[in-house]
């Protein structure tokens, strides 16, 4: 089978590519132009958020924010099959100077759907409980407000009926279901409920796991993973904005099959990239920032690679040469 660059890429050079796919610097406007159209099944990614501050990785006062973003979802709904999704992690961020809320990422949502023609599937958030106090004027010092630990998650489709399976994310029973289903008859008694709801005795029934929330508890906190070790060890920064593998984990194997395109438009350390690799899917990453996309190559190298050997793919990257890691298969860690 053709690999994903000349498969959807044919005439540009990657940065670097692995066994499952392959990472582009540049514009990610001008890379999507070149993609096939109806070619992407899942777009995955977390683009720099509109805050206040401005950020070294490039984000948009939020006047800007939506008009900006919204060239790229218009080029990403051209590109994206029929049945596919795109899935979009935006955070959250106070107005200026007062302790009330940007209207932003809602207006991303409106913009998108009510413009563009992609429609809401769902929406998600994600809470991320290990997240640090913030903003710092109104949690730590003024005391007015709780600290913000949820981005807004939104899944837009190109058609009502996006490809989805909640079967292959399931998560695990609670101990007092797992005692329903060993004994029904003991803990539950089909009936009516006051709400209206009838439900049997199929409700006690072993699918496998039980049907996830809307509201995804996952901690950021990769301190120890492949990536920023290895980052560390080469004396390189690591990108200030990463979301957790199990994010894009949920959504890949939620929204695809294995062998299905998965892209993110702003790769950052490309850990959709490495997610999708790892679930057997063909993957392509945009990025236009040099050194982050020479420094996510460690995601794809071995945990025992010496310092020699992570430096030379890394300043080769900033070199401009074209790399082929396909002979990389180190194992994705946990958070890495």
């Amino acid at each position: 089978m053709p690999h994903a660059a000349e498969l959807y890429l044919p005439r540009l050079r990657p940065a670097y590519r692995t066994e499952g796919g392959a990472a582009y610097l540049g514009d990610s406007l001008e890379l999507l132009a070149h993609l096939p159209d109806d070619s992407v099944q899942l777009v995955m990614t977390s683009p720099p958020f509109a805050l206040l501050r401005q950020k070294e990785y490039g984000n948009r006062d939020e006047a800007e924010y939506v008009e900006w973003l919204a060239q790229f979802a218009a080029l990403v709904r051209q590109k994206l099959r029929p049945d596919g999704s795109f899935v979009l992690d935006l955070g959250g961020a106070y107005r200026r100077g007062i302790p009330s809320r940007s209207l932003y990422n809602f207006r991303v949502l409106l913009k998108f759907c009510d413009e563009l023609g992609f429609h809401l599937a769902e929406d998600f958030y994600w809470f991320n409980p290990s997240k640090l106090p913030s903003p710092i004027e109104w949690v730590n010092k003024r005391k007015i407000r709780v600290k913000d630990a949820v981005n807004t998650v939104w899944w837009f489709s190109k058609t009502e009926w996006p490809k989805a399976d909640v079967s292959q994310v399931l998560t695990e029973y609670s101990d007092r279901m797992k005692k329903l289903i060993s004994d029904p008859a003991a803990y539950y008694t089909p009936a009516e409920r006051p709400s209206g709801h009838n439900i049997g005795a199929s409700f006690g029934k072993d699918n496998g796991g039980a049907i996830p929330p809307n509201l995804l508890q996952i901690p950021n906190s990769e301190a120890g993973g492949q990536y920023l070790t290895a980052c560390r060890r080469v004396g390189v920064k690591s990108h200030p904005a990463r979301f957790p593998a199990r994010l894009p984990e949920f959504f890949i194997r939620f929204l695809t099959e294995p062998g299905d395109l998965v892209l993110d438009i702003f790769g950052g350390s490309n850990t959709t990239g490495r997610v999708a690799q790892t679930e057997g899917r063909a993957w392509l990453t945009f990025e236009q920032n040099a050194e982050y996309l020479a420094a996510s190559t460690f995601r794809f190298m071995e945990k025992s690679a010496s310092v020699s050997e992570l430096n030379d793919v890394y300043t080769a990257i900033l070199r401009g040469e074209s790399l082929d890691l396909s002979h990389l298969n180190a194992p994705l860690l946990k958070f890495a």
